[in-house]
């Protein structure tokens, strides 16, 4: 992708607020980290004093101020220039004893808290760097002061200092490249649809959106997209398959009935009237809006719109007033017809294309179906999930085509020579798919059982 089409691209822009916002956690996360270490360490200083404090305190209540300008000189002597600070002073402020040559500038705490700098020549460093000490009275006017240098703490400090203000740009430096690659991986796949979109827009209907296998969201996603497209091909070529099928097999009865309207019109010429002539001509105009009403049936029964009136329907009942419909035309080709509905069993659904469906099932199983055999239907499984088998004792369809049959205007070639269009079992799968069934075609040895589960009824 083009970098000025990266930087306005929904992604990029995500992936910059993202690093945005961990830019802003990094601040806070290193603030807080410099913040907390910052008083730690002069916590610790503190504590420091305090102990040295208590230590010399200790030391003059038991020998005085002797035994305080003894102990102050043993530790001035032991390091002259170290990190602590010492100095005794008289009541003129006058150094009697320690490592400062004054008592230091600035003003004290209430707790006697003094912070100030030492400028000492005499101390590792000759720039002036921060000290901290407290101050406290002793009797006979003497004052002592014991701090502490805070040079070492001043460093790690800076040193703290130095890594936020390298470490900040590196993050959001960082954060941005990570937020260049996140966008431009993701736009890949994204441009990966649109140019399947795009050639699929150019007339190419195979193509389908490419998935890596990680079974991430853009997986996820091309497989329903490549779902969708198969099911828009395989409606586009039924289309084709339709159109193709109404130029073929309406062809053969509309030039009849034209046939014949020239022969009744040649006979009217005459003044004679031929009423077989007639009879067959609305034969063939009743076939052909047969026909069309079957495919209306099937387009609306293709209609999701349906599903919102979908009412409780009974489906023993139902498949009994199916068999009381188709009962004369068994008992006349010599068939038994048996339905196995015990007990009540309701699902939802539009009851007049569910009779439409299981008649059209019954009329081929009975069209089919050789004299003395039987046809039987039987609901089975449990009552909150349903199965339907229309079962016979017919010629069957063979596995190959057990799909095909299906398809609109599609009829195996022992079917050619029946009434028909070719259009029953597909009504019947439009149905099925409108009512979330699964339709199965199975041997019956000798015959057909077309199953038909319902899906599970919300309790």
């Amino acid at each position: 992708m083009p970098p000025h089409r990266l930087l306005r691209s929904v992604t990029f822009r995500l992936a910059l607020v993202y690093a945005g916002l961990f830019a802003v956690s990094a601040v806070l996360l290193l603030g807080f980290v410099y913040w907390q270490t910052a008083a730690y360490l002069f916590r610790q200083a503190d504590d420091a004093i305090e102990a040295e404090v208590a230590t010399l305190a200790e030391r003059y209540r038991r020998t005085g101020i002797a035994g305080l300008t003894g102990a102050l000189l043993e530790r001035v002597a032991r390091r002259p220039a170290g990190s602590t600070v010492y100095l005794l002073v008289d009541e003129r402020r006058h150094p009697l004893v320690g490592n400062l040559s004054q008592w230091p500038p600035g003003a004290e705490s209430p707790e006697g808290w003094l912070d100030f700098r030492l400028e000492e020549s005499g101390w590792p460093s000759a720039q002036a760097h921060l000290a901290r000490a407290r101050a406290f009275q002793l009797p006979g006017n003497y004052r002592l002061l014991v701090g502490r240098d805070l040079q070492e703490l001043t460093a790690i400090r800076a040193l703290i200092t130095r890594a936020l203000a390298w470490g900040l740009p590196v993050t959001a430096a960082l954060a941005l490249l990570g937020a260049a690659l996140m966008s431009r991986s993701t736009a890949r796949r994204v441009e990966a649809v649109n140019q399947t979109a795009r050639q699929i827009m150019g007339g190419d209907l195979s193509r389908r959106v490419p998935a890596r296998g990680a079974g991430d969201e853009f997986d996820e996603l091309a497989e329903n997209l490549n779902g969708m497209l198969d099911r828009i091909e395989a409606l586009m070529d039924d289309v084709r398959r339709v159109s193709d099928s109404i130029a073929h097999d309406l062809r053969t009865p509309l030039s009849r009935l034209r046939g014949r309207l020239e022969q009744l019109r040649g006979l009217a010429q005459q003044g004679q009237v031929d009423l077989e002539a007639v009879d067959h001509a609305v034969a063939d105009a009743d076939g052909l809006l047969s026909t069309f009403n079957s495919l209306l049936r099937i387009a609306r029964a293709e209609s999701p719109a349906l599903r919102a009136g979908f009412a409780d329907v009974d489906l023993p009942g139902l498949l009994r007033d199916v068999a009381e419909l188709y009962e004369p035309v068994a008992e006349e080709r010599g068939l038994r017809l048996a339905v196995e509905a015990p007990g009540e069993v309701r699902t939802r659904g539009d009851r007049d294309l569910l009779f439409q469906a299981f008649a059209n099932l019954l009329d081929n199983a009975v069209k089919y179906t050789p004299a003395g055999g039987t046809v039987r239907i039987t609901v089975a499984g449990a009552p909150e999930r349903p199965v339907v088998v229309v079962a016979d004792t017919g010629p069957g369809v063979p596995e190959a085509e057990s799909r095909k049959v299906f398809q609109r205007f599609y009829r195996l070639d022992g079917a050619r020579s029946t009434p028909g269009n070719g259009l029953g079992l597909s009504l019947v799968d439009a149905v099925a798919r409108l009512h979330g069934m699964r339709v199965a075609l199975e041997d019956n040895a000798p015959g057909l059982r077309v199953r038909l589960e319902f899906p599970a009824t919300p309790g």
